[in-house]
């Protein structure tokens, strides 16, 4: 029961933090400044135009109507229409999503399989070739945006050396190698910069956790040095270790919006860009909404993840 309270309470959290992002997220683009039917028509098109427009849209309603009338037809389902592409927002942003979510999962293996081993490793050999090897690739990695090291690997891998394409995508209609293929690079590209930010907070938390009495009370009795790395140290490093990497997923998806323009992908970032360019409110601002969703999930699955990890929080609330 105490299980199902502190769920049921977290759920009910996380659905108002939502609503409450909704209505900031559809009042700020509501200001944004430019008119959708003007854009749409261009400036040349008659007032009377515009305002048939509009009214078709449904943009001539009070604001809290257009509002309720959005929340009413997320509860069932309905993200209304694109007023670009004449498509429902959901169907737009499903066909988005199979692009992104493969390649933030990707970008997420990617940086996890680097920055564990490296920054574990570094924090076992302090000051060594590693080390020094971890701290430039976290400088780096860090100081260089995501979409300039995209743009170095289609310089240097997809031109340079031919290995993979330097954008598009092909469908998963052309098959899983050739798609997952497509994405190899710009995975790369979002992971280094996620990877740096891990790996320095991999090697601090697993040299605090070597300092720590218990640790060095198993190396008193006997036990190996590796074996204590890997049995008492690194499971209890993983705590900082698995809030970064709750907090860099946002900042993966979001990072997509560039790094899926540098390379033409057809995914939610640039999906995002064009409605956005284009004044598609409705694309928008469904799209905002999912980014906060995704935000409050990772959130909510690294809270559960705490547990797990430490067990001296499962009978907190």
């Amino acid at each position: 029961m105490p299980f199902l309270t502190r769920s049921a309470r977290r759920i009910g959290g996380l659905l108002a933090v939502l609503l409450i992002a909704s209505l900031v997220i559809f009042l700020l683009i509501e200001a944004a400044p430019g008119d959708p039917a003007s854009i749409m028509l261009g400036t040349s098109a008659a007032p009377d135009t515009v305002a048939a427009l509009r009214a078709e849209l449904g943009l001539n309603r009070p604001l809290g109507v257009r509002y309720l009338a959005w929340l009413a037809g997320l509860a069932t389902g309905d993200m209304g229409v694109s007023f670009t592409y004449d498509t429902p927002v959901a169907e737009l942003i499903g066909d988005r999503l199979l692009v992104t979510l493969p390649l933030t999962a990707m970008a997420v293996v990617l940086s996890v399989l680097i920055a564990l081993p490296l920054g574990v490793w570094a924090a076992n050999r302090p000051n060594g070739a590693v080390d020094t090897l971890a701290s430039v690739f976290s400088q780096v990695g860090i100081a260089v945006p995501n979409f300039w090291i995209g743009l170095l690997l289609i310089l240097g891998v997809a031109l340079g050396l031919g290995w993979f394409t330097t954008g598009g995508f092909p469908g998963w209609g052309a098959g899983f190698a050739p798609a997952m293929g497509a994405l190899v690079l710009p995975a790369i590209a979002l992971a280094i910069p996620q990877a740096a930010v891990l790996t320095r907070v991999t090697r601090a938390a697993v040299i605090e956790v070597a300092n720590e009495d218990f640790v060095r009370t198993a190396r008193a009795k006997g036990m190996s040095r590796g074996r204590a790395l890997w049995r008492h140290t690194v499971p209890n490093a993983l705590l900082p270790v698995v809030t970064m990497l709750g907090l860099q997923i946002p900042f993966l998806i979001s990072g997509a919006v560039l790094v899926e323009n540098v390379f033409t992908l057809p995914g939610i970032g640039t999906l995002a860009y064009q409605a956005l360019s284009q004044r598609d409110l409705i694309v928008v601002q469904n799209v905002v909404l999912l980014f906060t969703l995704i935000v409050l999930l990772v959130n909510f699955a690294v809270d559960a993840l705490y547990s797990v990890l430490d067990p001296r929080l499962r009978g907190r609330t």
